[in-house]
């Protein structure tokens, strides 16, 4: 059976409090991202996708279980190895104006990671990498302010590219763009992917948009994978209750349907509350 590119086991992340206390953020959660795979952590604020995100990136500390990579433990490594481990993982963040140096040109900001992993002929790369995200090779001397929401997320996505991954974590892509152009960065991912075969964890609040461009959805809740399967099966027939709640709460343009789906939202949330009281 081929190993998978990034397999994460019984993740814990506790983030410390006060008087020596901890809270524990991510309980136990397991899954395996194969190359040329999207799979998608989906839940709403507070639910501990971008935690693991950022656990996987390093960036958040593990507290138990195990984040590996092309079956090497990359939890706890070193700092010299992290960074030779991000040039195969690689991030694109949700907001692209605050994540692109803006005294940077475009293409300061892409020769950057090539520089420090010492390639050559950066100028060179650049103009790929423009190309690859449908801009302009003149865009390389201008700066982030002058471009739209749409366009400075391309130039995220390029320079994640710059070094030629094979996992790409993309941390809410598409939520501060419009409708139109998040349908446009969605086209491009998907482009990307089929040109270069980089595997993608894709994480979202919104379901709809995820089923468009995943393989598999994983279903957050209060830390805990509580459903994972199958985008097109979880996105349209969930089978638990919490998914259901997310697929109710997709905004659709018919206001007939769409108060016909805040009326079955508020039936599901009901049912989940009655059930969280017999619990008790």
């Amino acid at each position: 059976m081929t190993e998978p590119l990034l397999s994460v086991r019984d993740l814990v992340v506790r983030f410390p409090g006060a008087r020596g206390q901890s809270t524990q953020i991510i309980h136990g959660v397991s899954f395996d991202l194969a190359a040329g795979e999207t799979l998608s952590l989906v839940g709403e604020s507070g639910s501990g996708k971008t935690t693991i995100g950022r656990a996987i990136l390093g960036l958040a500390p593990v507290s138990g279980g195990s984040v590996s990579f092309r079956g090497e433990a990359i939890s706890n490594i070193s700092r010299p190895r992290r960074r030779e481990v991000a040039k195969d993982i690689q991030v694109v963040f949700q907001d692209p104006y605050s994540s692109l140096n803006p005294a940077l040109t475009v293409g300061s900001s892409l020769v950057e990671p090539l520089r420090a992993a010492g390639v050559e002929e950066g100028s060179a790369r650049v103009r790929e990498l423009l190309d690859a995200v449908g801009l302009p090779a003149d865009a390389a001397g201008r700066y982030p302010r002058e471009f739209s929401g749409g366009q400075r997320q391309r130039i995220a996505i390029a320079r994640a590219l710059a070094l030629e991954p094979a996992v790409i974590v993309c941390d809410e892509p598409t939520s501060a763009l419009d409708v139109t152009t998040q349908a446009t960065v969605l086209a491009l991912f998907k482009q990307i992917q089929k040109d270069t075969g980089v595997a993608y964890l894709f994480i979202s609040h919104d379901l709809g948009v995820v089923n468009s461009i995943s393989d598999r959805i994983a279903v957050l809740y209060q830390g805990r994978i509580v459903e994972l399967g199958d985008a097109h099966q979880v996105a349209t027939a969930p089978r638990h209750g919490y998914t259901h709640r997310l697929q109710m709460a997709a905004p659709i343009a018919d206001p007939a349907r769409q108060r016909a789906r805040r009326a079955e939202r508020e039936r599901v949330l009901a049912a989940m509350a009655a059930d969280t009281e017999g619990q008790k």
